[in-house]
């Protein structure tokens, strides 16, 4: 099944999700005061945007590897490269898993809020909707 896979297209899918799933984070979890004020609200738990900056190329790395992962299942599963919609269908779908394995688990794990748990949880499925769609856009072509 991954012999017939096109490894050009999963890498250019990959970076068009990388891109998208930075833009849209940048927009949602720094540019926006609505998820930016929660994080504030937990100095404790979360760092701050130059304690971030310093560990930011980790972040990018592993973001990449992962959508990169993404990418390859979505060629796996989509052979014919059904397009965007798709995509977003496949993108929702991590989205969900997401939401329940990382935004409502560190719910339980952390000391942060509802308000906060729940911000995450639409802004983390709806990047990851997003990131499906490009990934299936991009594969498509």
């Amino acid at each position: 099944m991954m012999g017939s896979m096109n490894y050009g297209r999963v890498l250019l899918a990959a970076a068009g999700g990388f891109v998208a799933y930075f833009a849209f984070g940048f927009l949602v979890f720094g540019a926006l005061p609505l998820l930016r004020e929660e994080y504030a609200k937990y100095p404790a738990v979360y760092r701050n945007q130059d304690g971030i900056k310093k560990v930011m190329p980790i972040g990018m790395v592993a973001m990449f590897i992962a959508i990169l992962v993404l990418a390859g299942l979505y060629a796996m599963c989509c052979q014919q490269g059904y397009g965007p919609l798709d995509g977003a269908g496949f993108g929702a779908a991590i989205g969900l898993f997401a939401v329940c394995s990382f935004v409502l688990h560190n719910h339980v794990n952390l000391n942060i809020g509802w308000a906060l748990t729940w911000k995450q949880a639409v802004a983390y499925f709806l990047e990851w909707t997003i990131v499906g769609a490009v990934i299936g856009w991009i594969y498509k072509m």
